[in-house]
């Protein structure tokens, strides 16, 4: 599998053939078929570009281009279109992606906590919101562990009556559950159960949890008792690997929209690939390994099935350490300056809203 590091995977030995002018070009060529999806041709770079150069040196540098293996001439075009080495050079080399306003920021994080108020979980709100806003599909993981024990759960106050429970278990998996209440509980209230449930049961495994909360908090919770209960049962759930769902993919009918993955043979495979989850979640759960944002751009990713696709993955982390890893996963025709940021700021906001953090920036 080729190294997923966006500075990292390419074969720099053999880029000082490029020119500065075969640098510009092949960035216009990129940025022009991610933009309109057609082969690009000399003619067309010398009307619509800043190019001060003739268009039979533009003819030249394609040509170029072409026999070191950066543009494909497809047979029924004059035109270039990128390969997965032109693809790969220009996201490491010419790209600079735009970060996200502060506010688009904000709204991602709003927009997240109202799913996750709404009932949803917090893989299934993230992969949806993601979707929707990349056009691509989206996929969300949680980190599988094969011993499930308390690590810390934390409880936040969503209305009066309403209160989202956070439950990290074995370090980093991380769940989520929104409890209702038949009176309404102070923050203060919350927060002295938080620091008990930790205190007390952190280290615990998560099975024998229900036994305990009921010997030890019928008396002093009275007013919260059914959020213990609820709590109890829902650690239970969450330590029964066949209750817990570890992939959520979002957006699938988005991969019909272009013309790339439209072969029928092909996009069945995909979708079985993304109905299966189990290929797919060993591979995000490889990601978890990396530090910030990843690219694959087609057979980089080592998963035959993701051949003509690329993904752009980024770590999410709850209380500093690795909790899953989510991503879009689209054509390698997709526009990699808007998506890269997209991805990275979902990553940050569903973290801040896991960590109860909805003000700042993680």
């Amino acid at each position: 599998m080729g190294d997923p590091d966006r500075n990292s995977s390419v074969d720099t030995a053999n880029h000082a053939d490029l020119s500065e002018r075969a640098c510009q070009i092949l960035k216009l060529v990129v940025e022009r078929y991610i933009m309109v999806g057609q082969p690009v041709g000399s003619r067309l770079l010398s009307e619509t570009s800043s190019l001060n150069v003739s268009a039979a040196t533009i003819r030249n540098t394609l040509s170029d281009l072409e026999r070191l293996g950066y543009l494909n001439a497809p047979h029924t075009s004059a035109g270039r279109v990128p390969t997965q080495r032109g693809y790969r050079f220009f996201v490491d080399t010419l790209l600079s992606p735009q970060a996200p306003e502060l506010g688009e920021f904000h709204a991602l994080r709003h927009q997240l906590l109202a799913r996750l108020q709404a009932g949803e979980e917090a893989a299934s709100s993230a992969s949806h919101l993601l979707s929707q806003l990349s056009h691509m599909a989206a996929v969300v993981s949680v980190p599988r562990r094969n011993q499930c024990r308390l690590h810390q759960i934390e409880f936040v106050p969503l209305t009066a009556r309403k209160v989202l429970a956070v439950l990290v278990v074995n370090g980093s998996q991380v769940q989520n559950r929104i409890f209702e209440v038949s009176e309404p509980v102070s923050a203060e209230r919350l927060a002295q159960a938080t620091s008990f449930l930790n205190e007390r049961y952190a280290g615990r495994d998560l099975l024998a949890l229900r036994e305990l909360l009921s010997r030890d908090v019928r008396e002093r919770w009275e007013k919260i008792d059914r959020i213990m209960r609820e709590v109890a049962v829902f650690a239970e759930q969450v330590a029964n690997p066949a209750s817990r769902s570890k992939l959520a993919v979002s957006g699938r009918g988005n991969l019909l929209a272009g013309d790339e993955l439209l072969n029928p043979q092909y996009l069945r495979g995909l979708f079985d690939a993304l109905d299966r989850k189990r290929e797919l979640l060993g591979f995000l759960d490889r990601c978890l390994d990396a530090d910030g944002i990843r690219i694959y751009i087609g057979r980089e990713s080592g998963y035959d099935i993701l051949d003509n696709c690329s993904l752009i993955t980024a770590p999410y982390q709850v209380d500093g350490e690795m909790a899953g890893v989510l991503g879009v996963i689209g054509p390698q025709r997709m526009d990699y300056r808007r998506l890269i940021p997209l991805v990275d700021a979902t990553a940050a906001a569903l973290g801040g809203v896991l960590n109860g953090d909805n003000t700042s920036r993680q």
